[in-house]
């Protein structure tokens, strides 16, 4: 058993601590879509969560201060025609999200500076390319605007979000159900999980694949890949007696593993988390009602088994904060959101320290949110490292960009003021515009854009519901 090593690490003593009512998000119907993704994406300024929505399908994009009861008639993303299965936050945009869903397609949303006040049914770009349902969304984690997809057509494509392309389909490298995908530190490599036991390392621009392990786990249930930042690779997946085993593998020498652990014989799928600051890998299964930790080293075993944050709940999905978004000053090495039937309750992990200094040893400089390349670069071979940023003063946001899709180009500053040089010309006797006028005409387009956005989100649920009574009628 792994948990008898004892060893010197800062992080032995870390402990989980659910925050109190008051500070949790309340009567929210979160999905019981028969999907293993974590329901839940968090940044520092919202946290989003799929719900329950009745003739298409939704989540919640909520201003990380609005805890509390959350109204029933709370606004929500409700573009999607069928349920949403999985939600992923821009990393270099906080105002941006992306979703993908069982109607075929993946959306990409720009939430507004202090969350939705209407249902937003209108996305900023569409992205169609898929034949089944999209089960994961995973933006690029240093190129800005590239997003990857994949779905139930066994299909990973990767998006030029600023054009609303397709650039690389990679339509034969996958027998069966994906399920999950994992870009490498400097987005160079992906490396994905899939139901015929094989865990597959690729190089998404040369379309090949690197290296791959077959029965990585011999069990039947879903496997779990994610890279870390030396380039290995963890793996979470079921022995063949279903035992939950965790994994770590050199892509160079995938023929054996560095080390495998088993862990118990629950039956729920292991979401793994992981925080490449401290190499510390967090455990959640769904179903349970437990975080487990473990650091990763360099020294055997190689992954050692730190603690256990126990609660009654099991939990439905989870969510976690990048780094940025932590409090410092509480020496907080990572914060959970966890999905209960009803609520989403936070979690907040510790290092018990005696001074108030910050710990320059418990945050490092950490990926901040601007991007290393653009996209065009990126998928013309160019590679950048994740640009790093201190959190010794706390993480201040920038002025987020809006996301506009063209051609080419994207992410360009709204331009407030008109081009100099340009003259507005007035008719005789028309009044002049004034601050109040501008300001009430704003009002008018804000309401007639809701309206519009309410019509279309209308047209497509009758739509839905005649084809439903075609069927039964049939």
């Amino acid at each position: 058993m792994i948990r008898r090593v004892v060893r010197a690490s800062k992080f032995r003593h870390v402990f989980g601590q659910a925050l109190k009512n008051d500070q949790c998000y309340d009567d929210i119907r979160v999905s019981r879509v028969t999907w293993d993704s974590s329901f839940c994406a968090v940044n520092p300024k919202f946290v989003a969560i799929i719900v329950e929505a009745s003739g298409g399908g939704a989540f919640l994009v909520l201003p990380l201060l609005k805890s509390g009861r959350i109204d029933k008639a709370y606004p929500t993303v409700c573009g999607h025609t069928g349920p949403v299965l999985d939600i992923d936050w821009c990393p270099h945009n906080d105002h941006v999200i992306a979703s993908g869903s069982d109607d075929c397609t993946v959306m990409v949303w720009q939430i507004p500076e202090n969350g939705l006040t209407l249902p937003m049914a209108e996305p900023v770009v569409v992205l169609e390319g898929h034949s089944k349902r999209v089960g994961i969304v995973a933006w690029h984690p240093t190129a800005r605007n590239v997003l990857l997809s994949a779905g139930g057509d066994n299909v990973v494509i990767v998006w030029n979000v600023g054009t609303g392309e397709a650039m690389i389909t990679l339509d034969d490298m996958h027998p069966d159900v994906i399920f999950s995908v994992s870009w490498s530190r400097n987005g160079a490599l992906i490396c994905t999980a899939c139901k015929d036991k094989k865990v597959r390392v690729i190089d998404p621009r040369k379309e090949q694949i690197v290296a791959e392990k077959d029965k990585a786990h011999e069990g039947a249930r879903p496997m779990r890949a994610i890279f870390l930042a030396d380039g290995n690779v963890f793996t979470t997946g079921f022995s063949r007696m279903s035992e939950r085993q965790l994994a770590l593998w050199n892509p160079k020498a995938m023929d054996e593993p560095i080390t495998v652990h088993e862990m118990d014989t629950s039956n729920g799928v292991l979401l793994p988390f992981y925080d490449a600051d401290t190499s510390v890998v967090y455990l959640c299964g769904k179903g349970d009602s437990s975080i487990r930790y473990f650091e990763i080293t360099e020294e055997a075993p190689y992954v050692h088994y730190l603690n256990t944050f126990s609660s009654k709940e099991p939990q439905r999905g989870m969510g976690y904060m990048p780094k940025r978004g932590l409090d410092v000053n509480k020496c907080e090495i990572a914060r959970f959101y966890k999905l209960h039937e009803r609520k989403c309750e936070p979690i907040i992990m510790t290092v018990p320290r005696k001074s108030d200094l910050f710990q320059d040893d418990l945050y490092p400089d950490t990926a901040g949110p601007d991007p290393a390349v653009e996209a065009d670069d990126w998928f013309e071979g160019k590679n950048g490292d994740p640009i790093l940023i201190s959190l010794k003063d706390g993480y201040i946001p920038g002025k987020n960009r809006d996301l506009k899709v063209v051609k080419k180009n994207i992410l360009e500053a709204k331009v407030a003021k008109k081009p100099e040089g340009t003259v507005t010309e007035t008719k005789p006797g028309s009044p002049k515009p004034t601050v109040q006028n501008e300001a009430k005409m704003e009002e008018l387009l804000r309401e007639v854009k809701s309206l519009r956005d309410m019509v279309t989100l209308q047209d497509r649920r009758i739509a839905k519901l005649e084809e439903q009574v075609a069927k039964v009628g049939i």
